[in-house]
């Protein structure tokens, strides 16, 4: 594709903020000839840390802002507030046509609701959700929506699980991908209103390749592709497996440490370990999308460092090559 991808990165967002930012996008640049990256923030602190690299400087363009939106500020009055952050310069630009894509370690919420506020929807998208990839025993599933609309309606899930399937078939490359619901149980009877009610409409979707219910505990077997939920559910199964896999972690590093036959036994595995925890780390996959939009719009983690802005950078650009927002619109919206 010779058509150059503008990504507008916001550089002050994020714990690592703009030392890591600006490096994973040095880093980026590595990897891809075809992308031009704009650097949103102060641009003296921007600078200062472009200078302790070597790099393309026709793909890097810094656009200097005075503000920051910091995580603990109410995101619709800090986006009311704060017109000139380096998030809401770097949405607007998209929202202008001078990027196609944002990337954001900054605070969820101002993203959230910044992303469908001024970036706004695809005509006929009801809701824009969050979907991040999540690691399984037989490689990654698309966990939709994992925070952005906690009080979802069956409509709004349907149109989940029809972007889930987009996005997981032509970005991660799953063929027909398999959709499943989270439930309490695997019977079509089971569960709350809004599952109940969403079920038989799933089945009757001919789009996608609706597999039933799935219980949390079975989510990363793998046996699903799309793990289709409301956003508190999502977001508590994401959290909940982040701290279960870091207390894991914690706990066999003891154990290895606790004594003089653990110590040897820990350095027999080491490998095999370092390379079974490296599937299951956060930090391999990216950010997460926030689909249905005008644009792109991608979340990373707030102590996100320069692999994870290299890798979303990736991302970013394979969603704009594999026209994900094209398919979406015919698909699903309104004309």
């Amino acid at each position: 594709m010779s058509q150059m991808i503008r990504i507008a990165i916001d550089a002050m967002g994020g714990d690592y903020a703009p030392v890591e930012v600006v490096k994973g996008a040095v880093d980026a640049l590595k990897e891809h000839n075809n992308v031009k990256i704009i650097l949103v923030g102060d641009s003296t602190e921007i600078d200062r840390e472009l200078s302790q690299h070597e790099y393309n400087k026709k793909q890097i363009e810094v656009v200097h802002t005075t503000q920051v939106i910091s995580c603990n500020e109410a995101p619709v009055e800090a986006i009311r507030k704060k017109k000139d952050s380096s998030l809401i310069v770097a949405l607007k630009m998209v929202k202008e046509g001078k990027a196609d894509a944002v990337i954001s370690a900054g605070s969820t919420g101002a993203v959230l609701v910044g992303g469908q506020v001024i970036t706004g929807k695809i005509r006929g998208i009801k809701r824009a959700p969050l979907a991040t990839v999540i690691p399984t025993m037989k490689g990654v599933s698309l966990l939709i929506d994992c925070g952005a609309n906690v009080d979802a309606r069956p409509e709004h899930l349907l149109q989940f699980a029809q972007m889930g399937s987009i996005y997981m078939e032509h970005v991660i490359g799953v063929k027909n991908p398999k959709v499943s619901l989270v439930n309490i149980g695997a019977e079509e009877a089971k569960g709350n209103a809004l599952v109940k009610e969403v079920y038989p409409m799933l089945k009757e979707l001919d789009t996608i390749h609706f597999t039933g219910n799935i219980e949390p505990r079975d989510v990363f077997e793998g046996e699903t592709n799309v793990v289709l939920c409301e956003a508190f559910v999502g977001n508590v199964i994401l959290k909940l497996a982040e701290g279960l896999s870091s207390t894991l972690i914690h706990a066999i590093k003891d154990g290895m440490m606790s004594s003089t036959r653990g110590k040897i036994g820990g350095l027999l595995v080491k490998p095999a370990l370092k390379d079974t925890l490296k599937m299951f780390d956060a930090s391999e996959y990216g950010g997460a999308p926030l689909l249905g939009l005008n644009g792109l719009v991608v979340k990373m983690h707030g102590n996100s460092k320069a692999k994870e802005v290299r890798i979303a950078v990736g991302q970013c650009i394979t969603f704009m090559e594999q026209g994900i927002n094209e398919k979406i619109r015919e698909q699903l919206g309104r004309r």
